[in-house]
């Protein structure tokens, strides 16, 4: 009896081993230069330079209301060098129930910076945008990737934009705008389970892609968006099955409210933002655990030594 228990034993442990090591090897063209996954996950940084972003709205704006391009430029130079590989700019915030902003707006606050940012570095550089004026604008001064928040769903021109430019594309699963999103209450009877809602929306988003010649695309489960706290951790809990849609998957974790209701104690306030950092990176590794090939973070040192200690344990 001993000996065929541990056999089993022996067994079990080595498919999780098979399973933890069975990663897709993907490689995205993102316009003139390639995003290989081949050597592990990748850390995208953050850089708002909004004023109502839910955890740092308004630390680049000047007193006018412009953009403090030196000091935003320093931020995204010391997360290239804290190991980011892509950052990700964006200039209208889409927590729930934000403010609109006009596209000339929205390319006052990003496309001067990634202009300069382009001249200083060759990272890979997104636009988080769902419009199709500021991706053009951002894929002009340099940016390689459009990040878009609605899976090609709220602009009709955006993918033929980004077809002409050869750019990656993150498509995103989102049910609504931001400016009409709310905390939702969980699956209702007769709905479809969370998991099956966003692989059906993002299969959607690839055939979107696919009609415009696109095919460099990496998906966003999109946590936080129009979700319960219990779907979010459901969604995190089978990231990995989201992969048998054949593309990367980005996991944007970092410092979100349903990881904040995990960590609040009973009749307490809701955990801030500025105290959700642990959160984060427990949330950031079970993501990696589950396949994720990109963490979307705000604080990219934290990220990077969550996903060493990651791959130190599958090698």
């Amino acid at each position: 009896m001993g000996s065929h228990c541990g056999v089993l034993h022996n067994v079990h442990a080595g498919a999780i081993r098979n399973n933890l090591m069975r990663e897709p090897c993907f490689r995205v063209n993102c316009t003139d230069c390639v995003l290989d996954f081949g050597d592990g996950p990748k850390i995208m940084g953050i850089l708002n330079t909004t004023p109502d972003s839910f955890y740092d709205g308004g630390i680049f704006l000047e007193d006018t209301d412009g953009i403090d391009l030196d000091r935003a430029l320093d931020y995204a130079l010391s997360m290239i060098r804290d190991g980011a590989s892509i950052i990700d700019i964006g200039g209208e915030s889409s927590r729930p129930g934000a403010d609109k902003i006009s596209s000339i707006e929205e390319i006052k606050r990003t496309a001067p910076l990634i202009a300069l940012l382009r001249r200083k570095s060759d990272v890979l550089i997104s636009i988080d945008t769902y419009k199709a004026d500021v991706a053009e604008e951002a894929l002009r001064a340099g940016a390689n990737i459009v990040n878009d928040i609605s899976g090609f769903t709220f602009d009709a021109h955006l993918p033929a934009i980004c077809s002409t430019f050869k750019a990656a594309v993150i498509l995103m699963h989102t049910p609504v705008k931001p400016e009409l999103m709310q905390w939702s209450t969980g699956t209702k009877p007769g709905e479809e389970d969370i998991l099956l809602r966003v692989s059906r929306f993002l299969a959607d988003s690839i055939a979107r892609a696919e009609a415009h010649s696109i095919d460099n695309i990496i998906l966003d489960p999109g946590f936080g968006f129009g979700k319960s706290v219990e779907e979010n951790f459901r969604l995190l809990g089978q990231l990995r099955s989201l992969l048998s849609l054949g593309r990367p998957i980005l996991a944007g974790l970092s410092r979100k409210s349903f990881l904040g209701h995990a960590i609040t104690a009973p009749g307490r306030e809701t955990v801030s933002p500025a105290e959700r950092l642990a959160a984060t990176i427990a949330a950031e590794t079970i993501a990696l655990l589950h396949g994720a090939n990109i963490l979307r973070v705000h604080d990219v040192r934290a990220a990077v030594q969550s996903l060493r200690v990651v791959e130190a344990m599958k090698e």
